[in-house]
């Protein structure tokens, strides 16, 4: 690979990495507010609406796709870095939120005191459980991805895609959903019909995002010129 074409393969990277940390941060900005998608019907599970869901799960599934990209593409060592940063992302974007919070508003302030708390005051439990659960259901996706790679001898790129999102996204739901109910953010009558919900989403769009995944790894290896299951080494 040239010179050019490693600085280029880099620039992805860092965009790539720069969406990443995005969905990731601002996941755990909007997770308090919740909505409803009803594709089927009234369909209740548990006693609880199918897919009632919090706003946050929608940039989630984003990261798994960048890290599968980045993972096939870059190899296992760049898509824990982009993890870890991530992870240090939400919890100095937390801080900040925190100082802010404990920060009086001025009568003339178009947000008051309260407003913000009630937007922003669940957020360092909302981003504890959160981060917990991300830490290691992106981390076992890196592993089992990787896993099928090499068994695969980098073939079979749905295989790979999916098994490793759908595992890393059960583990990822039931821990983040669990320790919100833990914190008393969310009762516990809710936490099966939310664990549920999350679970069959996520793999939804675990699914749909398998020809996006396709389609980009066809155009990162066609532009680097990259045989099946070669990587770009950025070292």
């Amino acid at each position: 690979m040239t010179q050019k074409d490693k600085k280029k393969a880099f620039s992805i990277y860092l965009y790539l990495g720069a969406m990443f940390i995005t969905s990731l941060v601002v996941s755990n900005l909007i997770f308090q507010k919740f909505f409803s998608w009803s594709p089927f019907g009234d369909v209740s599970v548990f006693g609880a609406p199918l897919f009632e869901l919090s706003v946050g799960i929608l940039p989630y599934p984003i990261t798994f796709l960048i890290t599968d990209l980045i993972s096939e593409i870059y190899g296992q060592k760049k898509a824990n870095q982009v993890v870890t940063a991530g992870i240090f992302a939400s919890f100095f974007s937390m801080a900040i939120i925190l100082v802010a919070n404990y920060s009086s508003a001025i009568p003339s302030s178009p947000v008051d005191n309260a407003t913000f708390t009630t937007v922003f005051g669940l957020s360092p439990l909302g981003v504890l459980a959160s981060m917990l659960a991300y830490l290691g259901a992106q981390y076992i996706d890196i592993t089992i991805y990787h896993f099928w790679k090499r068994l695969t001898k980098g073939k079979m790129l749905w295989l790979r895609n999916n098994f490793s999102t759908f595992s890393s996204q059960f583990i990822d739901t039931f821990t983040v959903v669990g320790l919100l109910c833990l914190f008393g953010v969310l009762p516990w009558d809710k936490f099966y019909g939310l664990l549920i919900s999350g679970v069959i989403f996520k793999m939804m769009i675990a699914l749909l995002d398998t020809p996006l995944l396709y389609f980009f790894v066809y155009l990162m290896r066609k532009r680097f010129n990259l045989k099946i299951g070669e990587e770009i080494s950025l070292d």
